[in-house]
């Protein structure tokens, strides 16, 4: 992989350049989408929402919980959390732009009592042992210098008991490894475990899988719905951002449209760090 993406700050500035754009198509979020089908009527921004949505049930989340966010984006998904759940959420990233973003969106959303979002690395936590009730990373783990580091800091913020749920890409197929690539290559991927492999990951730092599913087929699946419901919004884009930001950002995501739909899967993992 890209060696500049060896090192944290790399990868926020990764962020800080992409995720502009991204937040305006997917209202506040950058991560994937989910359809049920082609006839699917919904928009870009509801289809993540619906991923949001996904992925935050199976936490089972009660008003006043402590909830990290880790790898929290421009702040959508902490704000939902906290409107919907009543979760006391702290939302970390390494983007300047991604705080700037969520800390607006949680003060337009009256939350900011509820959401606090702070710069932090999730390879070295400035948190206690056991400071939170649960732990999200969705699509945050991609970027991981290394899982079992991140996985055991996750753990160790964690009080026992506590649950965590993730969300990312897995490797489903092995034929035509050159289409994978140039898809890891975009995103600026180090590794794309399969199913099995994030499981392990996950037990090796002592979590509990209780839950776990594929969805790729509604989510990296429906990349031609995904082009369709975007498509419509360039020249919006293009006179906001300008035409060169909207010409690199496309150029830069060339890659992510390589795989086949059955090369690339979206794993979905709730676990829970034991009471002993």
């Amino acid at each position: 992989m890209a060696s500049e993406f060896l090192d944290t700050a790399a990868i926020g500035r990764h962020y800080d350049e992409r995720s502009p754009i991204g937040d305006v198509l997917r209202d506040g979020h950058i991560h994937m989408w989910y359809w049920y089908d082609d006839e699917d009527e919904a928009s870009l921004a509801e289809a993540v929402g619906r991923t949001s949505r996904k992925v935050a049930d199976t936490l089972g989340l009660r008003p006043g919980e402590r909830l990290l966010d880790a790898g929290c984006g421009p702040g959508a998904t902490s704000v939902f959390l906290a409107t919907g759940y009543g979760a006391r959420v702290t939302g970390i990233s390494i983007s300047e732009f991604e705080l700037g973003a969520a800390r607006e969106r949680a003060a337009a959303a009256g939350v900011a009592d509820l959401v606090t979002f702070e710069y932090g690395d999730y390879t070295d936590l400035a948190y206690a042992d056991g400071s939170f009730d649960a732990v999200l990373a969705l699509e945050s783990l991609q970027n991981a210098p290394d899982l079992a580091v991140v996985f055991a800091e996750l753990f160790r913020v964690l009080r026992p008991g506590g649950r965590i749920t993730f969300s990312d890409f897995s490797l489903e197929s092995q034929a035509e490894p050159e289409r994978v690539a140039k898809f890891m290559a975009s995103l600026k991927l180090r590794e794309l475990p399969t199913l099995a492999e994030w499981l392990g990951h996950a037990r090796a730092a002592g979590f509990v899988p209780e839950e776990y599913t594929q969805c790729g087929p509604r989510v990296f699946g429906r990349k031609s719905k995904y082009l369709r419901t975007a498509m419509p919004r360039r020249q919006e884009i293009a006179e906001r951002f300008g035409e060169a930001a909207v010409t690199t950002f496309s150029r830069r995501h060339a890659g992510f449209f390589a795989p086949r739909p059955d090369q690339i899967g979206y794993v979905i993992v709730s676990a829970r760090k034991p009471l002993r």
